[in-house]
């Protein structure tokens, strides 16, 4: 996901995305401690759109 596509949703899509995402990387954690992960990439990857998604809301919260 691009930094536009972030930036054109609204704050609750945002932080739903970002539970959704949490969730995910949960899972993906387990799968990893249990050695079932395919793609040990993801991890990184949704920590980062996290981050990002983070930030792009705390951007929103100053310019009030």
């Amino acid at each position: 996901m691009k930094n536009s596509e972030i930036r054109a949703m609204s704050n609750e899509e945002i932080l739903n995305k970002i539970e959704e995402s949490n969730e995910e990387l949960f899972n993906l954690r387990f799968s990893q401690a249990t050695g079932n992960l395919e793609k040990p990439s993801r991890i990184r990857e949704l920590r980062k759109l996290v981050a990002r998604m983070k930030t792009i809301l705390r951007e929103r919260e100053e310019s009030k």
